[in-house]
């Protein structure tokens, strides 16, 4: 079915970055898992490219473009490479700048947004802790005033950039007495003494994501450096949220759909029997399933995209987008597996390393099983 959201300025802009990503990305993409992350010279050329200021305004040297489809074809066609792209690039870009687009001060529009949108300044956001997982509300690391100066303590995990990040969004908590009402946000530059970053994480995918702990022992930061509003932290975060999940429900229903579309070319030159393996009736049905549920889950992202883009997506549609297209992606992804066969489990094919980066998608940016009750109390449960 034709998609009918992206008009010609959209599938330009679509065509420049699989031209970049031909260019510049795709040749490296095994030196980027070796090395597990992505080498600052991505970050810049992505930078040179326009493609990580795109919802930043021209004044502070981004595309200004106020029209997240564009935001969403980069997601795609970086999904179509490999997994951990759009999730590095989206943290960056898409996750944690809007952050300091719409709450910043100017002081810390002027610092950070050019070098952000550049490449030079790399993000991370931090809100996830060793005992909190999904539970935003429960965060442990505070934030303690000592004059004009305020003391932060406790630690961050699974922080997608933070083993390079230059700075990072942190939530901590600024007044214990009032639970989800006394939680702040700061900007935390990657080097304030008492900040460190623990081992580079060792995952069951997502190779080329560089994942850290993060350290903060008596790092000080002062009014400046809060974005937002004091102690309005997590309201912040959940009006942030939608954007954040249905980033990574674009993301999951690309990566499906591009690794589908390689498993249906397998299945025509893979024989057996004397036949191409596709022939067989049962491969034959459960790929017209597979494609068919691919389409209706991206048909679903598109009025998700279209509604989030003039400000209509809600945070309960976005959870269903993000639980739906996650849940579809495993199902999918472990079909391939199966078609391919033996092949299927090793490294080297595309699809045994797709299958293995999309097992997270049900765990961050909330759990499914958090997305469900999202969805069920909007039921009135």
């Amino acid at each position: 079915m034709k998609r009918d959201i992206y008009d010609a300025d959209h599938e330009s802009f679509r065509e420049s970055v699989r031209t970049w990503l031909e260019r510049s990305v795709i040749p490296h993409s095994e030196q980027y898992i070796a090395d597990k992350a992505l080498p600052r010279e991505f970050w810049l050329e992505a930078g040179a490219q326009g493609f990580l200021g795109l919802a930043i305004p021209e004044e502070y040297g981004g595309a200004g473009a106020d029209d997240f489809r564009f935001n969403a074809i980069l997601e795609e066609e970086l999904a179509k490479v490999n997994a951990a792209l759009p999730t590095c690039v989206g943290i960056h870009a898409d996750i944690t700048a809007p952050y300091l687009v719409e709450l910043g001060t100017e002081a810390q529009k002027q610092k950070y947004l050019p070098k952000v949108a550049s490449g030079e300044c790399l993000l991370a956001i931090g809100m996830t802790e060793p005992s909190g997982g999904s539970d935003l509300a429960a965060l442990k690391t505070t934030a303690v005033r000592d004059g004009d100066e305020w003391v932060i303590n406790g630690s961050k995990t699974f922080i997608t950039n933070g083993f390079s990040c230059d700075m990072v969004v942190t939530a901590v908590r600024t007044d214990p007495e009032k639970g989800p009402k006394g939680i702040t946000l700061f900007a935390i530059d990657a080097d304030k003494e008492g900040f460190s970053r623990g081992r580079k994480l060792d995952k069951v995918g997502m190779e080329e994501s560089d994942t850290a702990e993060l350290f903060f022992e008596s790092v000080r930061c002062t009014d400046d450096d809060i974005v937002g509003e004091l102690n309005m932290g997590f309201v912040h975060m959940m009006q942030k949220l939608p954007q954040e999940r249905i980033a990574c429900a674009i993301a999951n229903t690309a990566h499906a759909k591009q690794i589908l579309e390689e498993t249906i070319q397998y299945a025509k030159e893979r024989q057996a029997f004397g036949q191409p393996i596709g022939k067989f009736q049962h491969i034959k049905f459960l790929l017209a399933e597979l494609v068919t549920k691919v389409e209706v889950c991206e048909a679903y992202m598109d009025k998700c995209v279209a509604a989030h883009s003039v400000g209509e997506l809600s945070a309960v549609e976005a959870a269903k987008a993000k639980w739906w297209s996650s849940d579809t992606q495993g199902e999918v992804l472990d079909h391939c597996v199966q078609i391919y066969g033996g092949y299927g489990f090793m490294n080297e094919y595309r699809v045994a390393r797709a299958w293995r980066d999309a097992r997270v998608t049900k765990i961050w940016a909330g759990s499914n099983e958090i997305m469900k009750e999202l969805i069920g109390r909007e039921l009135g449960f």
